[in-house]
C-alpha cells in the first residue's frame, strides 16, 4: 500500500496539472466524466475538466458540471439549479490525507472568521474521508449540490450520511479548484472550460 507524508500528497494535489487544452476525449482519464450527468432529476453540463500529475503520475482526474456555463467561482453560487464536482482516483492516496489537504484548501481562499463558521462541517468531512482509509487508482467521489438539501458527499456513488447543508461551505469547497488561491491554477483554467473539451 502507498502511504505518502502529508507533503508528498499535498504536492501531489496542488502540483503539475495537466491544462484540458492537452486533453481530448480520446484520453481514457478523461472519458470517464461524460459531457452530460444527471443530478436530482436535472441534466447538468460539463463545464471543464482536467487531470492532475505529480511527475510521471496522473494523480486524478476531476470534472465540473453546472446547469450552465461559467466562467468564474463567483458565477456558480447564483445558480439555482444542482451543481457537482466529480473526482475520479487515477493513483493511490491516503483518504484521510486528502481530507485534511480540503480543509487547508478551503482555509487559504477564505478569511478566518468565514472559515470558522465552517470547522463543524470541515470536521464532517474529514471524517469521512477517514472512514475509507485510502482512495485507490478507479476509486471516486462526487461533491453534489442539491437544492433544499446541501451538499451530498458521494464515494464510489454511496453517499455518505454526514449532512452539509450550508450552501457557503458547497462554496468554499468549490474554492478548493476555482477560488483566488487554487491549488493549481491550470486545473481552475480547465475547470471554468477557458479552453473547452468538445
Amino acid at each position: 500500500m502507498l502511504r505518502w507524508s502529508f507533503v508528498s500528497v499535498f504536492a501531489a494535489l496542488s502540483c503539475w496539472v495537466l491544462p484540458s487544452w492537452a486533453q481530448t476525449d480520446d484520453s481514457p482519464a478523461l472519458a470517464t466524466h461524460p459531457k452530460t450527468v444527471e443530478v436530482a432529476g436535472q441534466s447538468l453540463q460539463r463545464n471543464g475538466a482536467g487531470i492532475r500529475t505529480k511527475a510521471i503520475f496522473k494523480v486524478y482526474s476531476a470534472a465540473l458540471y453546472l446547469e450552465q456555463p461559467v466562467t468564474s467561482l463567483d458565477e456558480i453560487a447564483p445558480l439555482q439549479g444542482p451543481k457537482r464536482m466529480a473526482v475520479r482516483m487515477l493513483h493511490t492516496i491516503n483518504a484521510s490525507e486528502l481530507g485534511k489537504l480540503f480543509a487547508h484548501g478551503m482555509q487559504d481562499n477564505m478569511d478566518k472568521q468565514q472559515f470558522s463558521k465552517l470547522v463543524p462541517g470541515v470536521l464532517r468531512m474529514s471524517e469521512v474521508f477517514s472512514r475509507h482509509k485510502e482512495l485507490k487508482p478507479g476509486d471516486q467521489f462526487t461533491l453534489d449540490w442539491i437544492p433544499g438539501k446541501g451538499m451530498v458527499l458521494s464515494v464510489n456513488g454511496q453517499p455518505e450520511p454526514a449532512e452539509f447543508p450550508e450552501p457557503e461551505f458547497y462554496q468554499a469547497m468549490l474554492g478548493i479548484w476555482l477560488g483566488p488561491k487554487p491549488a493549481d491554477a491550470r486545473l481552475k483554467r480547465a475547470l471554468l472550460g477557458e479552453q473547452r473539451i468538445e
